[in-house]
């Protein structure tokens, strides 16, 4: 197609666009929030702003994850490795090493190539390299090859390691901040492909306790626990049973790594079951932490809650749309609503 051969970044993932006339379809945006990715490279040009030691780098993803609004701002501070994952880790350790503070921005799925050299590079050394995990979770029709399925479960072992995830848009903003804080060490946030939760993305940013999660809702008997943008589906199920007068708990928990455990000994005393959910495998994620917790306080005595996890399935998810590979994997709001209600 003509269109592609003349704009072939456009027309690398174009969405709907007519066949015959090689148009995109648009869409009505009015009031509608900002992709995760947009306020990732609308943030990091604040920071860097006024952070002079940051950089943004990016392995031949600059458009996807929009850091080529920094490269456009601050061209001199902001670089595409190409194809080439393993360099970019590489790369933003020797930068760190030399005092700067490099936002690293690779897809989920594609980080996986640079698992070396985050270990041996960065988590050994305590570098303060900021890892953005993008398109973590199901991708919706990139399909197999692009679901961020693993990172959670392969970068919880690695010793040094902060992993944490923003359930919108404004906590995105204060992760990045708190990241780029002095004496934070190694980072890790993930984060989803497609909209956020507000149209007024641009809230004051604040620094985030390392390791601390919140409490959305007090409830009763169950608590749902949520790492990252997932947590939005639980919210739609908690409120659910707030309209048929019945009250369950809700915690997001920011943070899988170092793991909220004063919360979760709270969220113990309270309720008698819990349930976990994540946009990630459960072999080895979130909710195989949460368990080891558990199992260590069982261990020394102590009362523990029943604990139900949902999460991707032990396969490839194949293609299809983001609700639809939810459904199909257990983690919209239909499905966690019917787990909670199990447990009642």
């Amino acid at each position: 197609m003509k269109e592609a051969e003349q704009n072939p970044v456009t027309y690398h993932a174009p969405g709907i666009y007519d066949a015959e006339t090689g148009r995109q379809v648009c869409k009505n945006t009015f009031r509608q929030p900002l992709k995760y990715q947009e306020v990732f490279g609308r943030t990091i040009i604040e920071l860097a702003e006024k952070n002079s030691r940051i950089v943004g780098i990016t392995p031949a993803m600059p458009t996807g994850c929009s850091l080529n609004l920094m490269m456009e701002r601050m061209p001199d501070r902001a670089f595409d490795v190409g194809i080439a994952e393993q360099h970019a880790v590489t790369f933003a350790a020797g930068l760190a090493a030399q005092g700067m503070i490099p936002f690293c921005n690779i897809y989920s799925s594609f980080m996986q190539r640079a698992y070396d050299q985050v270990i041996h590079d960065v988590a050994l050394q305590r570098l303060p390299v900021v890892m953005c995990l993008d398109r973590a979770g199901l991708v919706g029709d990139d399909g197999p090859t692009h679901h961020g399925a693993f990172d959670i479960a392969y970068f919880r072992p690695i010793p040094n390691l902060t992993i944490c995830a923003p359930m919108d848009d404004h906590e995105l903003r204060n992760m990045m901040y708190t990241a780029q804080l002095d004496g934070k060490g190694p980072f890790v946030i993930r984060y989803p492909r497609g909209l956020s939760i507000h149209p007024d993305w641009h809230s004051e940013m604040h620094e985030l306790t390392v390791g601390k999660g919140r409490c959305i809702v007090e409830g009763e008997k169950v608590a749902v626990l949520t790492i990252g943008h997932i947590g939005n589906e639980a919210a739609k199920a908690v409120e659910r049973f707030e309209t048929e007068g019945a009250t369950v708990g809700h915690y997001d928990m920011r943070f899988v790594k170092p793991l909220d455990t004063e919360l979760l000994d709270a969220v113990a005393a309270r309720y008698s079951a819990v349930v976990t959910v994540e946009d990630g495998c459960l072999q080895g994620g979130f909710g195989s932490a949460v368990i080891e917790h558990y199992e260590q306080r069982r261990n020394e005595g102590q009362k523990v809650p029943t604990v139900a996890r949902l999460g991707l399935p032990d396969e490839f998810v194949t293609h299809g749309s983001v609700p639809q590979l939810r459904s199909d994997c257990h983690i919209d709001a239909e499905s966690i609503y019917a787990t909670i209600k199990s447990l009642l």
